[in-house]
């Protein structure tokens, strides 16, 4: 099997599909890698490893030439598209909720498209839920920024000259993201709260030593889909919920919301006036910026002041963490390689397994993802 790894274009892009450990793993399983030249520059693997791993290096064409699988961390653009081979699987973070366009490309030009945002949520899919070890470091690095923003200390310190307070934390949305975002704020020291409408997070976050802030109603026991997501709240639950949580978020020193849901834009959590009754030098990180934001005045890819209190739209969270991010997502990538291929190690993709009918966007110049159905 012969696999292609692309350079990533989009601006502020750090990562990449493969790492030159997941290079060796995929060599040793009998397959041929050729990475395009600075593939990994900016996640500090240079070319030389590639090549001291076994891949061969070089232009975007030369590897996409013979390329039967394309691994890429964003969908590639329309020029790049053009170049994959037909019948070439192209597997990667193809952001593919809601655009059935991107899927007819696809399909048109007789790529066969396997989008990890569509991992199922499923036992045996862990180890390729590529949403998951991404939102583990965006939730790290949303604090990491936030202390950054904050500029004061985390933790309470008590010296000779006076005691600083600790901060107070609080954390919207206590999925993966959220989750680490609750961790890492303690291990800086901060009073930490979270809230989420699942009642399962209620328990998680108890378990890392958080306070769980939310209304606890009948509604509020039944928001959660068979899939994990957290669903849709009915306009009087958010009133109820956005009142305790303005009470609430005034009191706040910073602010992480991580609110979600696949395919639909991010739910505003966060309304000017609750902003305007933090207090200034407050901070908002704001990690469904891609999405629209959970808050009114959230701006993608900015840090927005607003009377003394910052909201930071960062939309690529990991990117931040190139080397850590890439080498989970690569490694997503490697356990995923057993449902493309034959027992002989040629390309065989196993149309009927569970994972793959769950990923796959396109197969054999169709679309097939259910979810473009009309």
């Amino acid at each position: 099997m012969r696999i292609a790894v692309l350079k990533e274009s989009r601006p502020g892009e750090t990562r990449v599909a493969a790492t030159p450990d997941t290079v060796k793993t995929l060599i040793k399983s009998g397959a041929s890698i050729a990475v395009e030249t600075g593939a990994g520059a900016l996640a500090h693997f240079p070319d030389s490893a590639y090549e001291a791993a076994g891949a061969t290096v070089s232009a975007r064409d030369a590897i996409l030439s013979d390329g039967e699988v394309v691994l890429c961390v964003r969908r590639p653009d329309a020029e790049t598209l053009e170049r994959v081979p037909a019948k070439a699987v192209l597997a990667g973070l193809l952001e593919p909720h809601g655009d059935k366009e991107f899927a007819e490309t696809c399909a048109k030009a007789g790529v066969n498209a396997l989008a990890l945002e569509f991992t199922p949520r499923i036992t045996r899919a862990q180890s390729i839920d590529a949403l998951s070890s991404q939102s583990n470091l965006a939730g790290y690095r949303a604090v990491i920024e936030a202390a950054y923003l904050y500029g004061r200390a985390f933790p309470m310190m008590m010296t000779a000259a006076g005691t600083i307070a600790a901060a107070k934390a609080f954390v919207m949305g206590a999925g993966v993201a959220g989750l680490q975002a609750i961790a890492t704020a303690r291990r800086l020291g901060a009073i930490v709260t979270a809230t989420d409408v699942r009642p399962a997070a209620k328990e998680q976050v108890a378990s890392l030593g958080a306070k769980f802030v939310a209304v606890e109603d009948e509604e509020f026991k039944a928001a959660e889909t068979a899939g994990g997501y957290a669903k849709e709240m009915s306009d009087e639950y958010k009133a109820r919920q956005a009142e305790l949580v303005a009470a609430h978020i005034a009191k706040q020193d910073v602010v992480v919301t991580t609110a979600l849901i696949p395919g639909r834009p991010a739910p505003r959590l966060i309304t000017q006036a609750m902003i305007e009754a933090m207090k200034p030098g407050s901070v908002i990180i704001d990690i469904a910026a891609a999405n629209g934001g959970n808050t009114e005045l959230t701006k993608p890819d900015e840090i927005v002041e607003h009377k003394g209190v910052r909201i930071a739209g960062f939309t690529n969270l990991p990117a931040r963490l190139g080397a850590d991010a890439s080498q989970l997502l690569a490694k997503n990538l490697v356990n995923l390689m057993p449902l493309l291929r034959t027992e002989e190690g040629a390309l065989g993709v196993q149309w009927d397994d569970d994972i793959i009918k769950g990923m796959a966007l396109t197969r054999d110049g169709s679309v097939v993802h259910p979810s473009y159905e009309s």
